[in-house]
């Protein structure tokens, strides 16, 4: 297993970056394409979320293939590879799967527990088998992180330690007040109708409010999901569609807007926001000056992502903040959260009077803060557990081949002694023949049992490579065959399926 993994996350970066770097759908299947195309990878998966890119690939030479995934990430992201590389974070082996199931168990989400990454990465891994990147690594690798995800809800209270960012994001517009006491009555514009908009639609829908508004770029998905929200019987909620241009007449009458589509470009500006509430916007004053944060303050940003020293965590904090814009005060006549990435309103209008916006950064910043539940430390055990079991499992699928063409050998070497018996004994009938016949094989089967099971247990073990190459050695076996014998494996179609 050469599993390598390299990605940057919230964590890593700060969101104007990951902003920039974020993967359409059609570019993450381009840049399938192209790693596999890479000399250095066999297989390969991205999971693109709002808050991480991560490019995961079968290499044989791991120098080459964070270089070649790195160029890779850089230039299918549109940042260049020198301001990139800072942000990007390496995983290899062992440490690539923690991080994965990890992340699959949502302790490397911005909002810890948050079980939503388990759909993102049942996604990653049907792209990766609808475009044929998926391999055997990766098809196992991804299976078992959904597994350890779905493990560690059902057997912890990790759900207890964070709430989904839909959630969090409302918590943080009622600003400390109970959701459903925030919510009831109001009106709620929701712009996009995928999963995430889905979602918040659905909580909006439990939390009270009054009116749901869906606006969508296609139609008939925002009539699907206003469909949906009418048959969950008992909300009360009144929900209707409506096309993306009535959007800026909706705003003039919603109280709350929660918005997440795969708009490349600011999906409502201030001058809309601005004008929906009958105010002027001078963006020469309210613009957040984003690109005015220091380039050393960003290096040590990212020194601090990979040292993780304390000295250096204020200056990640102060490189977070001097991004995030300054909140009007007053009364909250708009309530905006945008979960986007990138980002689908202008964060200037954060500094409108009546305004408050909640994004992917001050979410950032108010989970900095928030406290972990001690369910996370039996998490992190499980994770352990299962790191070192399909370590395990896959140094032992990597002797079998080998093992399967020990048996085949020694079928053939059946087969011949007992084709060469009928020739010294052309007179035994049916009965005695299959009687030889079974015995020969009983005594093979046995000889090659405990010495078999033995070589699987011991190439499980850490350092248990090296016992396929001593089969294959004392057992003089064809190196082809145990070659043809893995390529079989590994194009069995109903392998790793979900």
């Amino acid at each position: 297993m050469s599993l390598l993994v390299v990605g940057l996350s919230h964590r890593s970066a700060p969101v104007s970056v990951l902003e920039r770097a974020s993967l359409a759908a059609e570019t993450q299947a381009k840049l399938l394409q192209d790693a596999l195309a890479a000399e250095p990878a066999a297989e390969a998966a991205v999971l693109a979320t709002c808050n991480r890119i991560e490019l995961y690939a079968d290499v044989d030479k791991f120098h080459a293939g964070v270089a070649e995934l790195s160029t890779l990430l850089a230039q299918h992201s549109g940042v260049g590879l020198d301001e990139l590389t800072p942000y990007l974070y390496v995983h290899y082996e062992d440490r690539a799967v923690h991080h994965l199931f990890s992340v699959a168990c949502g302790l490397d989400s911005m909002v810890v527990g948050e079980g939503q990454i388990l759909g993102q990465i049942k996604d990653t891994l049907a792209l990766g088998q609808e475009s044929h990147t998926a391999g055997r690594l990766l098809n196992d690798l991804f299976q078992q992180s959904l597994r350890v995800g779905k493990r560690a809800h059902s057997e912890t209270g990790i759900d207890r330690a964070g709430q989904s960012l839909v959630t969090f994001g409302l918590q943080q517009l009622a600003g400390g007040a109970d959701i459903a006491d925030w919510a009831g009555g109001k009106r709620a514009l929701v712009i996009g109708a995928g999963s995430m908009s889905s979602l918040a639609a659905a909580t909006l829908a439990r939390t009270g409010v009054a009116e749901i508004v869906v606006a969508n770029r296609t139609r008939a998905r925002a009539d699907r999901l206003v469909e949906i929200l009418g048959q969950a019987g008992g909300t009360g909620v009144t929900a209707r569609a409506v096309e993306m241009a009535a959007v800026s007449d909706e705003l003039t009458r919603a109280d709350v807007v929660v918005s997440c589509t795969g708009a490349t470009g600011l999906v409502l500006t201030g001058e809309t926001v601005a004008g929906a509430l009958g105010l002027p916007f001078d963006a020469a004053v309210t613009a957040v000056e984003a690109s005015a944060v220091p380039a050393a303050d960003l290096d040590q940003h990212a020194a601090w992502v990979e040292n993780g020293s304390a000295a250096t965590t204020a200056q990640a904090q102060a490189v977070r903040q001097a991004t995030v814009p300054a909140q009007s005060t007053g009364p909250v006549r708009l309530a905006l959260l945008d979960l986007a990435m990138p980002r689908d309103i202008d964060g200037a209008v954060a500094r409108l009077a009546g305004v408050r916006l909640v994004d992917i950064e001050s979410l950032a910043e108010a989970s900095a803060d928030a406290p972990m539940a001690a369910d996370v430390d039996q998490v992190r055990t499980i994770v352990a557990d299962e790191v070192a079991a399909f370590g395990a499992a896959q140094r032992a699928a990597h002797i079998t081949p080998t093992v399967v063409a020990l048996r085949a050998m020694a079928a053939d070497v059946v087969a011949g002694e007992i084709a060469r018996l009928d020739g010294r004994l052309p007179d035994l009938d049916e009965k005695q023949r299959a009687e030889i016949t079974q015995t020969v094989r009983r005594v093979v089967d046995k000889l090659l049992h405990a010495p078999t099971v033995r070589v699987k247990q011991l190439a499980s073990e850490p350092g248990g490579a090296g016992y396929a190459d001593a089969l294959r050695e004392l057992f003089d076996l064809d190196p082809q065959t145990v070659a043809a014998v893995s390529r079989a494996d590994l194009n069995d179609p109903n392998r790793g399926r979900s």
